[in-house]
């Protein structure tokens, strides 16, 4: 496998704004820091969760940057830097890398529906302009760009393109990229309600918001797939399902802080248009997570 750097629960880190909906840096390192003591394997700021299509170019280099000074090593750092055009996604990509992130992720973004020809030399791009490995995105939910396998396998040919996140949702696809990809390129799975089918269909990773209210689950069950104690993994994924559909139904950067606050822990204001749960939202969340104590 040509990059294995990643592996287990990465952790994404919500971003935190203050009462004037300024990105609140000290807050954010707080939050980083309860991920990596809880045990998450790696964090990847900067993705849905970390609203970051809501972020200027600033803010997105601050929260690297304070990435990369929190972490100080402990873990790998897996940084978004998606963006609508292909010179700004470089331009992350590129800071990143000087910050000192071990890889990037990109999804392809756009308004108008990207041919796969603008995909590939999008990737292409971003990848001739950094040596670190790239993370290939797919989320159609989100990007509104379903990446087929056959453009995913054509990424590949890229030689940094080295990882694929897979988030659509269909299992399926994960089982086709392990039988036509062997072991060669590493996969991980983006949807929190497939984590044990994923890791079956042989994901190296499961991407997720759910450490930060959940770490001990979200790891326990990756311990158990590792040990290949099904029995056990069952158990732990059931336990679990019913916040993992929750959190991804209303909204991962909604629902974190929700669930922070209902655990006593500060999680910051969000940026509008996003709002808070509605109160009955709200109540169903913190019974869900009551029943996980």
């Amino acid at each position: 496998m040509k990059d294995i750097k990643f592996k287990g629960i990465i952790a994404y880190p919500i971003t935190p704004f203050d009462e004037n909906e300024k990105v609140d840096i000290p807050l954010y390192k707080e939050l980083l820091e309860r991920l990596i003591v809880a045990g998450s394997h790696a964090v990847a700021p900067l993705g849905s969760t970390g609203v970051m299509p809501y972020l200027n170019d600033e803010e997105k280099l601050a929260i690297t940057k304070a990435t990369v000074e929190q972490v100080k090593g402990r873990v790998p750092i897996l940084v978004g830097v998606s963006n609508l055009t292909t010179e700004r996604t470089i331009y992350h990509a590129k800071a990143a890398e000087k910050e000192g992130a071990d890889a990037v992720m990109i999804i392809p973004m756009s308004y108008w529906k990207l041919s796969d020809d603008e995909i590939v030399k999008h990737y292409e791009a971003v990848a001739n302009e950094i040596s670190i490995p790239i993370m290939a995105y797919n989320n159609p939910a989100t990007a509104g760009i379903d990446m087929s396998p056959k453009l995913l396998k054509r990424l590949l040919e890229i030689p940094n393109v080295t990882m694929i996140k897979e988030s659509t949702g269909d299992v399926q696809r994960m089982h086709y990229l392990k039988k036509e990809l062997g072991d060669d390129v590493a996969f991980y799975n983006g949807s929190n309600p497939l984590a044990l089918s994923a890791f079956a269909a042989g994901a190296t990773g499961w991407c997720t918001a759910a450490p930060n209210l959940i770490p001990e689950l979200n790891i326990a069950l990756y311990d158990a797939v590792q040990k290949n104690d099904l029995n056990e993994a069952q158990k732990l994924f059931y336990k679990q399902i019913n916040l993992l559909k929750f959190i991804v139904e209303k909204g991962l950067p909604r629902a974190i802080k929700a669930g922070l606050n209902f655990q006593g822990i500060n999680g910051g204001q969000l940026r509008k248009p996003l709002q808070p749960l509605a109160s009955e939202e709200v109540k169903q969340l913190e019974e869900i997570l009551s029943s996980l104590q």
